[in-house]
Protein backbone atom coordinates (compact mmCIF):
# COMPACT_ATOMS: atom_id res chain seq x y z
CA UNK A 1 0.00 0.00 0.00
CA UNK A 2 1.05 3.52 -0.40
CA UNK A 3 1.83 5.41 2.50
CA UNK A 4 -0.29 8.04 1.89
CA UNK A 5 -2.94 4.57 2.68
CA UNK A 6 -1.46 3.98 5.61
CA UNK A 7 -1.10 7.80 7.17
CA UNK A 8 -5.12 7.56 6.28
CA UNK A 9 -5.39 4.39 7.89
CA UNK A 10 -3.67 5.45 11.37
CA UNK A 11 -6.14 8.42 11.56
CA UNK A 12 -9.39 6.22 10.92
CA UNK A 13 -8.39 4.32 13.68
CA UNK A 14 -6.12 6.49 15.84
CA UNK A 15 -8.78 7.34 17.80
CA UNK A 16 -10.19 3.46 18.68
CA UNK A 17 -6.63 2.74 20.03
CA UNK A 18 -7.42 3.52 23.86
CA UNK A 19 -10.83 0.85 23.56
CA UNK A 20 -8.71 -1.72 21.53
CA UNK A 21 -7.17 -2.40 24.51
CA UNK A 22 -10.08 -4.43 25.78
CA UNK A 23 -9.45 -8.60 26.93
CA UNK A 24 -10.72 -11.17 24.32
CA UNK A 25 -11.63 -13.42 26.29
CA UNK A 26 -15.62 -13.04 25.44
CA UNK A 27 -15.04 -12.93 22.12
CA UNK A 28 -12.66 -15.89 21.16
CA UNK A 29 -13.91 -19.18 19.46
CA UNK A 30 -12.05 -22.09 18.05
CA UNK A 31 -8.18 -22.49 18.33
CA UNK A 32 -5.61 -19.86 19.85
CA UNK A 33 -2.61 -18.62 17.89
CA UNK A 34 1.06 -19.24 19.16
CA UNK A 35 3.20 -16.41 20.31
CA UNK A 36 6.23 -18.58 18.61
CA UNK A 37 4.34 -18.60 15.21
CA UNK A 38 4.08 -21.63 13.53
CA UNK A 39 6.11 -24.11 13.23
CA UNK A 40 8.12 -25.22 9.67
CA UNK A 41 5.34 -28.45 9.01
CA UNK A 42 2.46 -25.82 9.41
CA UNK A 43 0.74 -22.73 9.30
CA UNK A 44 -1.29 -20.27 11.38
CA UNK A 45 -4.33 -18.43 10.15
CA UNK A 46 -5.77 -15.61 12.07
CA UNK A 47 -9.39 -15.79 10.87
CA UNK A 48 -11.54 -12.43 12.17
CA UNK A 49 -15.02 -12.12 11.80
CA UNK A 50 -17.11 -9.07 12.38
CA UNK A 51 -20.11 -10.56 13.60
CA UNK A 52 -21.59 -13.64 13.65
CA UNK A 53 -24.52 -14.17 11.03
CA UNK A 54 -25.38 -17.00 8.52
CA UNK A 55 -23.58 -15.49 5.66
CA UNK A 56 -20.15 -14.72 6.95
CA UNK A 57 -20.28 -18.17 9.19
CA UNK A 58 -20.20 -19.86 6.07
CA UNK A 59 -17.98 -17.67 4.39
CA UNK A 60 -15.46 -18.97 7.27
CA UNK A 61 -16.56 -22.80 6.59
CA UNK A 62 -16.19 -22.43 2.95
CA UNK A 63 -12.62 -20.80 3.57
CA UNK A 64 -11.20 -23.47 6.08
CA UNK A 65 -13.19 -26.07 3.11
CA UNK A 66 -10.17 -24.51 0.66
CA UNK A 67 -7.74 -25.68 2.89
CA UNK A 68 -9.02 -29.18 3.50
CA UNK A 69 -9.78 -29.96 0.02
CA UNK A 70 -5.41 -28.55 -0.46
CA UNK A 71 -4.86 -31.60 1.72
CA UNK A 72 -3.79 -29.56 4.85
CA UNK A 73 -5.68 -31.08 8.21
CA UNK A 74 -6.50 -28.98 10.84
CA UNK A 75 -4.49 -29.11 14.01
CA UNK A 76 -1.60 -30.99 12.57
CA UNK A 77 -0.60 -28.85 9.16
CA UNK A 78 -3.08 -25.72 9.80
CA UNK A 79 -4.38 -23.82 12.79
CA UNK A 80 -7.15 -21.68 12.43
CA UNK A 81 -7.01 -18.78 15.51
CA UNK A 82 -10.89 -17.55 14.80
CA UNK A 83 -12.12 -14.82 16.58
CA UNK A 84 -15.48 -12.38 16.36
CA UNK A 85 -15.36 -9.13 16.93
CA UNK A 86 -19.22 -9.43 18.26
CA UNK A 87 -20.16 -6.23 15.92
CA UNK A 88 -17.58 -3.87 17.66
CA UNK A 89 -15.20 -1.99 15.74
CA UNK A 90 -12.80 -1.43 18.67
CA UNK A 91 -12.63 -5.23 19.26
CA UNK A 92 -11.91 -6.05 15.53
CA UNK A 93 -9.21 -3.73 15.94
CA UNK A 94 -7.33 -5.94 18.96
CA UNK A 95 -8.16 -8.95 17.27
CA UNK A 96 -5.98 -7.97 14.59
CA UNK A 97 -3.48 -6.78 17.09
CA UNK A 98 -3.29 -10.16 18.59
CA UNK A 99 -2.93 -12.06 14.97
CA UNK A 100 0.32 -9.45 14.71
CA UNK A 101 1.46 -10.57 18.25
CA UNK A 102 1.15 -13.84 17.80
CA UNK A 103 2.91 -13.62 14.16
CA UNK A 104 0.14 -15.66 12.17
CA UNK A 105 1.11 -16.53 8.62
CA UNK A 106 -2.13 -15.27 6.92
CA UNK A 107 -4.90 -13.26 8.27
CA UNK A 108 -8.57 -13.35 6.94
CA UNK A 109 -10.79 -10.64 7.82
CA UNK A 110 -14.15 -11.20 6.97
CA UNK A 111 -16.81 -8.12 6.30
CA UNK A 112 -15.41 -4.22 6.34
CA UNK A 113 -15.06 -3.31 9.85
CA UNK A 114 -12.67 -6.39 10.09
CA UNK A 115 -10.69 -5.68 7.38
CA UNK A 116 -10.29 -2.30 7.71
CA UNK A 117 -8.60 -3.42 11.60
CA UNK A 118 -6.39 -5.99 9.67
CA UNK A 119 -5.22 -3.98 6.91
CA UNK A 120 -4.46 -1.14 9.83
CA UNK A 121 -3.04 -3.39 12.33
CA UNK A 122 -0.99 -6.23 9.96
CA UNK A 123 1.61 -4.72 7.62
CA UNK A 124 3.82 -7.64 7.45
CA UNK A 125 1.89 -10.66 6.73
CA UNK A 126 -0.61 -11.51 3.59
CA UNK A 127 -4.27 -9.99 4.56
CA UNK A 128 -7.56 -11.56 2.90
CA UNK A 129 -10.88 -10.70 3.22
CA UNK A 130 -13.84 -11.49 2.09
CA UNK A 131 -17.29 -10.19 2.49
CA UNK A 132 -16.29 -6.71 1.11
CA UNK A 133 -18.31 -5.22 -1.22
CA UNK A 134 -16.00 -2.40 -2.42
CA UNK A 135 -12.48 -3.10 -1.06
CA UNK A 136 -11.14 0.46 -2.34
CA UNK A 137 -14.29 2.87 -0.92
CA UNK A 138 -12.84 1.10 2.17
CA UNK A 139 -9.47 2.30 2.11
CA UNK A 140 -8.24 -1.55 1.71
CA UNK A 141 -6.64 -1.88 -1.87
CA UNK A 142 -5.11 0.45 -4.33
CA UNK A 143 -7.36 -0.76 -6.96
CA UNK A 144 -9.17 -4.16 -7.45
CA UNK A 145 -6.90 -5.14 -10.41
CA UNK A 146 -3.68 -3.99 -8.73
CA UNK A 147 -4.12 -3.91 -4.82
CA UNK A 148 -0.59 -2.68 -4.74
CA UNK A 149 -0.13 -3.88 -0.58
CA UNK A 150 -0.13 -7.16 1.56
CA UNK A 151 -4.04 -6.87 1.63
CA UNK A 152 -6.30 -8.44 -1.50
CA UNK A 153 -9.58 -10.92 -1.19
CA UNK A 154 -13.15 -11.31 -2.47
CA UNK A 155 -15.69 -8.80 -3.12
CA UNK A 156 -19.40 -9.83 -2.56
CA UNK A 157 -21.13 -6.58 -4.27
CA UNK A 158 -24.47 -8.00 -5.26
CA UNK A 159 -26.47 -8.05 -8.35
CA UNK A 160 -28.04 -4.85 -7.33
CA UNK A 161 -29.29 -4.32 -10.76
CA UNK A 162 -30.58 -8.42 -10.94
CA UNK A 163 -32.17 -7.56 -7.60
CA UNK A 164 -34.00 -4.55 -8.46
CA UNK A 165 -35.45 -6.31 -11.32
CA UNK A 166 -36.51 -8.95 -9.41
CA UNK A 167 -38.81 -6.28 -7.90
CA UNK A 168 -40.10 -5.27 -11.22
CA UNK A 169 -40.96 -8.72 -12.10
CA UNK A 170 -42.57 -9.75 -9.25
CA UNK A 171 -44.51 -6.52 -8.99
CA UNK A 172 -44.65 -4.72 -12.07
CA UNK A 173 -46.96 -1.92 -10.78
CA UNK A 174 -44.13 -0.86 -8.22
CA UNK A 175 -43.71 2.37 -7.47
CA UNK A 176 -41.43 2.68 -3.79
CA UNK A 177 -38.75 0.70 -2.69
CA UNK A 178 -37.61 0.59 1.14
CA UNK A 179 -34.00 0.20 1.99
CA UNK A 180 -32.75 -0.33 5.74
CA UNK A 181 -29.12 -0.56 6.50
CA UNK A 182 -26.44 0.62 8.61
CA UNK A 183 -25.31 4.13 8.91
CA UNK A 184 -21.62 3.28 9.43
CA UNK A 185 -20.98 0.29 6.61
CA UNK A 186 -19.31 1.78 3.35
CA UNK A 187 -20.49 -1.61 1.60
CA UNK A 188 -24.71 -0.69 2.10
CA UNK A 189 -23.73 3.37 1.26
CA UNK A 190 -22.53 1.44 -2.68
CA UNK A 191 -25.50 -1.27 -2.53
CA UNK A 192 -28.11 2.00 -1.81
CA UNK A 193 -26.94 3.98 -4.40
CA UNK A 194 -26.62 1.34 -7.04
CA UNK A 195 -30.26 0.32 -5.51
CA UNK A 196 -31.40 3.79 -6.38
CA UNK A 197 -29.95 4.10 -10.12
CA UNK A 198 -31.43 0.51 -10.83
CA UNK A 199 -35.18 1.37 -9.32
CA UNK A 200 -35.15 4.78 -11.72
CA UNK A 201 -35.04 2.42 -14.77
CA UNK A 202 -38.31 1.01 -13.75
CA UNK A 203 -39.00 3.89 -12.99
CA UNK A 204 -39.47 3.25 -8.83
CA UNK A 205 -37.99 5.52 -6.12
CA UNK A 206 -35.91 4.08 -3.20
CA UNK A 207 -36.80 5.32 0.38
CA UNK A 208 -34.09 4.70 3.27
CA UNK A 209 -34.01 4.20 7.01
CA UNK A 210 -30.38 3.69 8.96
CA UNK A 211 -29.69 2.11 11.60
CA UNK A 212 -27.08 1.93 13.78
CA UNK A 213 -27.69 -1.19 15.67
CA UNK A 214 -29.99 -4.40 15.42
CA UNK A 215 -32.23 -3.36 17.62
CA UNK A 216 -33.72 -0.50 15.44
CA UNK A 217 -34.51 -2.65 12.66
CA UNK A 218 -38.00 -2.87 12.99
CA UNK A 219 -39.01 0.59 14.13
CA UNK A 220 -36.62 1.64 10.75
CA UNK A 221 -38.60 -0.86 8.48
CA UNK A 222 -41.83 0.78 10.20
CA UNK A 223 -40.83 4.25 9.35
CA UNK A 224 -40.25 3.39 5.76
CA UNK A 225 -44.27 4.22 5.37
CA UNK A 226 -46.22 3.21 2.11
CA UNK A 227 -43.70 1.65 0.10
CA UNK A 228 -44.17 -1.60 -2.47
CA UNK A 229 -41.38 -3.70 -1.40
CA UNK A 230 -38.39 -4.29 -0.02
CA UNK A 231 -34.38 -4.67 -0.50
CA UNK A 232 -32.37 -5.70 1.89
CA UNK A 233 -28.68 -5.21 0.93
CA UNK A 234 -25.49 -7.49 2.25
CA UNK A 235 -25.43 -5.26 5.34
CA UNK A 236 -24.33 -7.06 9.26
CA UNK A 237 -26.95 -5.50 10.60
CA UNK A 238 -29.36 -6.31 8.13
CA UNK A 239 -28.32 -10.20 8.15
CA UNK A 240 -27.86 -10.84 12.03
CA UNK A 241 -31.55 -9.36 12.21
CA UNK A 242 -33.44 -9.89 8.93
CA UNK A 243 -36.01 -11.08 11.12
CA UNK A 244 -37.03 -8.07 12.19
CA UNK A 245 -37.56 -6.75 9.08
CA UNK A 246 -39.69 -9.94 7.48
CA UNK A 247 -41.98 -9.81 10.49
CA UNK A 248 -42.60 -6.12 9.35
CA UNK A 249 -43.21 -7.07 6.01
CA UNK A 250 -45.37 -9.88 6.83
CA UNK A 251 -47.75 -7.54 8.77
CA UNK A 252 -47.82 -5.21 5.73
CA UNK A 253 -48.02 -7.55 3.23
CA UNK A 254 -44.98 -5.95 1.53
CA UNK A 255 -42.63 -8.03 -1.02
CA UNK A 256 -38.98 -8.23 0.28
CA UNK A 257 -36.10 -8.99 -1.82
CA UNK A 258 -32.74 -10.24 -0.27
CA UNK A 259 -29.22 -9.86 -1.29
CA UNK A 260 -28.00 -13.08 -1.00
CA UNK A 261 -29.64 -16.62 0.29
CA UNK A 262 -29.30 -16.21 4.06
CA UNK A 263 -31.84 -13.36 3.86
CA UNK A 264 -34.35 -15.64 1.77
CA UNK A 265 -33.75 -18.42 4.23
CA UNK A 266 -34.51 -15.44 6.54
CA UNK A 267 -37.88 -15.09 5.17
CA UNK A 268 -37.17 -12.73 2.12
CA UNK A 269 -38.81 -14.01 -1.29
CA UNK A 270 -36.33 -14.36 -3.59
CA UNK A 271 -32.92 -12.98 -4.39
CA UNK A 272 -30.27 -13.55 -7.39
CA UNK A 273 -27.37 -13.99 -4.80
CA UNK A 274 -23.70 -15.33 -3.79
CA UNK A 275 -23.02 -18.23 -2.37
CA UNK A 276 -21.35 -17.57 0.77
CA UNK A 277 -19.65 -20.72 1.50
CA UNK A 278 -18.47 -20.59 -2.14
CA UNK A 279 -17.16 -17.29 -1.83
CA UNK A 280 -15.49 -18.34 1.25
CA UNK A 281 -13.69 -21.34 -0.93
CA UNK A 282 -12.89 -18.89 -3.27
CA UNK A 283 -10.87 -16.85 -0.98
CA UNK A 284 -9.16 -19.87 0.68
CA UNK A 285 -7.72 -20.96 -2.65
CA UNK A 286 -6.41 -17.21 -2.80
CA UNK A 287 -4.93 -17.97 0.40
CA UNK A 288 -3.31 -21.73 -0.62
CA UNK A 289 -1.79 -19.76 -3.39
CA UNK A 290 -0.01 -17.29 -1.70
CA UNK A 291 1.30 -20.13 0.71
CA UNK A 292 1.89 -22.94 -1.77
CA UNK A 293 2.86 -20.86 -4.74
CA UNK A 294 4.34 -17.74 -3.22
CA UNK A 295 2.17 -15.55 -5.25
CA UNK A 296 1.89 -11.48 -4.19
CA UNK A 297 -1.20 -10.29 -2.60
CA UNK A 298 0.13 -6.86 -4.07
CA UNK A 299 -0.52 -8.35 -7.99
CA UNK A 300 -3.66 -10.20 -6.83
CA UNK A 301 -6.65 -8.56 -8.42
CA UNK A 302 -9.42 -8.67 -6.11
CA UNK A 303 -11.91 -11.07 -7.02
CA UNK A 304 -15.67 -11.75 -7.30
CA UNK A 305 -17.86 -14.38 -7.38
CA UNK A 306 -18.14 -17.02 -9.92
CA UNK A 307 -21.22 -18.19 -8.81
CA UNK A 308 -24.42 -16.56 -8.91
CA UNK A 309 -28.01 -18.45 -8.10
CA UNK A 310 -31.76 -17.39 -8.45
CA UNK A 311 -33.20 -18.94 -5.21
CA UNK A 312 -36.98 -18.76 -4.01
CA UNK A 313 -38.36 -19.07 -0.68
CA UNK A 314 -42.13 -20.31 -1.99
CA UNK A 315 -43.21 -20.33 1.93
CA UNK A 316 -42.38 -16.97 2.67
CA UNK A 317 -43.73 -15.39 -0.50
CA UNK A 318 -47.30 -16.67 0.99
CA UNK A 319 -46.09 -15.20 4.35
CA UNK A 320 -45.05 -12.19 2.83
CA UNK A 321 -49.16 -12.24 0.34
CA UNK A 322 -47.15 -11.96 -2.73
CA UNK A 323 -47.78 -14.78 -5.56
CA UNK A 324 -44.20 -15.59 -7.52
CA UNK A 325 -44.37 -16.00 -11.71
CA UNK A 326 -44.18 -19.58 -12.69
CA UNK A 327 -41.59 -18.69 -14.81
CA UNK A 328 -39.36 -17.15 -12.29
CA UNK A 329 -39.80 -20.39 -10.12
CA UNK A 330 -39.22 -22.96 -13.36
CA UNK A 331 -35.94 -20.92 -13.22
CA UNK A 332 -34.52 -20.70 -9.91
CA UNK A 333 -31.44 -22.94 -9.01
CA UNK A 334 -32.95 -23.09 -5.38
CA UNK A 335 -36.89 -23.63 -4.69
CA UNK A 336 -37.20 -23.27 -0.48
CA UNK A 337 -40.62 -24.43 0.02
Amino acid sequence: MAGTRFRHRTLVFAGLAASAALVLSGCTSGAGGSDEGSSADSVTIGISQFVQHPALDAAAEGFKQAFADAGYVEGETVTFDEKNANAEVATATTIAQTFATNKVDLALAIATPSAQAAAQNLTDVPVLFTAVTDAVAADLVASDEKPGGNVTGTSDLSPVAEQIDLIAEIKPDAKKIGVVYGSGEVNSQVQVELARAAAKKHGMEVVEATVTNASELMQATESLGDVDAIYTPSDNLVASGIGAIVGVAEDKGILVIGSDSTHVDGGAAATVGIDYTKLGKQTGEMAIRILKDGEDPATMPVETSKDLELTVNLGAAKRLGVELPADLVDRAANVVK
